[in-house]
Order: C-alpha cells, then sequence, then structure tokens
C-alpha cells in the first residue's frame, strides 16, 4: 500500500464514522465562537458550554466585554482554569476587536493573529468553523496524538504538524479532517489507552496496538 493509498484510507474510514465532524463549542455567531476558543485551552469543551451562557448574557458583544470589569470576567470564566489570563484576553481580544476591526471579528489569519490570547489554532477554528475559510489545519491535543498514530507527522511542534498535514491533506478536507480526529481521538484513540480493536483505522495504522 502506498501512502497515497494508505492517506485515502485513513480519509475514507473517518468521513464514514465521522461525515459530519464539526467544532462541539457552542456558539451563534463568529464573536462568540472566537472567545469560546480562547476559553478552551487546557480546558474541555464540554466545560466551555457550562461557562459560556452566562458570560454572554451578561457581555454578548466585544465592546460589552472590552468595557467589563477584569474581576468579574475572571468569576466567570474561573471554572475554565488559568482564569486570570483568559479573562484578560477575553477582554484585551474584545477591544482589539471594537478599536482596530469596527467591532467584527477579522476574518484573515493575519489580522486575528494580533489579537490577545489567539494563536494559530484558535484563528483556524475561528475561520474554518465561522466562515468556511480553510487558512490551515487546526491542531489540539487529540489532532497532535492522532496525526502522529497515524504517521500523518514525526513532529511534536503544533506548527510543524500543521505544516505536514496541510501537505499531506487536500485542501478541501483541511477543516473537516481536524474535526474528525479530534472526535476519533476523544471516543477512540485515547491517550493512555486507545482502543485500537475496535478502531476503524486499524488497518491503515502503523501504531496499532502500540
Amino acid at each position: 500500500m502506498t501512502e497515497k493509498e494508505r492517506l485515502a484510507g485513513i480519509i475514507k474510514a473517518l468521513k464514514k464514522s465521522y461525515p459530519d465532524a464539526a467544532c462541539s463549542l457552542d456558539h451563534k455567531n463568529p464573536y462568540q465562537l472566537l472567545m469560546a476558543t480562547i476559553l478552551s485551552a487546557q480546558c474541555t469543551d464540554e466545560r466551555v458550554n457550562m461557562t459560556t451562557p452566562a458570560l454572554f448574557r451578561k457581555y454578548p458583544g466585544p465592546a460589552e466585554m472590552a468595557a467589563a470589569p477584569l474581576p468579574d470576567l475572571e468569576r466567570l470564566v474561573r471554572s475554565t482554569g488559568f482564569y486570570r489570563n483568559k479573562a484578560l484576553s477575553l477582554k484585551e481580544a474584545s477591544n482589539g476587536i471594537t478599536e482596530r476591526f469596527g467591532g467584527k471579528v477579522p476574518r484573515t489569519m493575519e489580522e486575528l493573529l494580533t489579537l490577545r490570547g489567539v494563536a494559530r489554532k484558535t484563528a483556524n477554528v475561528l475561520l474554518g468553523t465561522a466562515f468556511g475559510i480553510a487558512d490551515g489545519v487546526v491542531v489540539d491535543t487529540h489532532v497532535k496524538r492522532v496525526a502522529f498514530r497515524l504517521g500523518l507527522t514525526r513532529h511534536t511542534g503544533p506548527e510543524k504538524i500543521e505544516r505536514d498535514l496541510m501537505k499531506a491533506l487536500p485542501k478541501e478536507h483541511w477543516i473537516w479532517f481536524a474535526h474528525s480526529l479530534v472526535l476519533h481521538g476523544r471516543a477512540v484513540c485515547a491517550a493512555r489507552k486507545p482502543r485500537c480493536g475496535e478502531c476503524v483505522l486499524r488497518a491503515v495504522c502503523p501504531k496499532k496496538g502500540v
């Protein structure tokens, strides 16, 4: 089996298992998604989804969030961990959106990266999910782990992993593929004890059983 055939097998199996793979962060607009993604750093999406309703009820847009008292933001996001840094990121990113981008979330990687708390992963989530723009591939802990086990990268740094995936995958799969790896990492290819016996990728996985 060639590497091209193996990759096609990976995509086919994931498409069958996760045809509608998408971001699991609850949101109603691009701004809410951006704030939720900032909160998701080193935190589960489930916990973020429990936190954001009260946050967005009180501070529904960038102007309101930018003007929010920092201690109140810290209180509202405390359960997501690293709450002081996250609260400051929410406030300053919102201020940047308000002052530099007319209150609208920017639609380019370059502009998004100027906002506090936004690195490539966060920007890729926002661009792909909110705007359907495939500028790169989301690399979180699940994508990092599963891509390595599948032999799609030898690297451990997110940016190098992203470059490997962008090179290997057809661009039309960039957005969906990352979400499918997240779901597969949660459901089957767990960090401590992967369930290789029931994995749909076992026929094309070089690490099966390891």
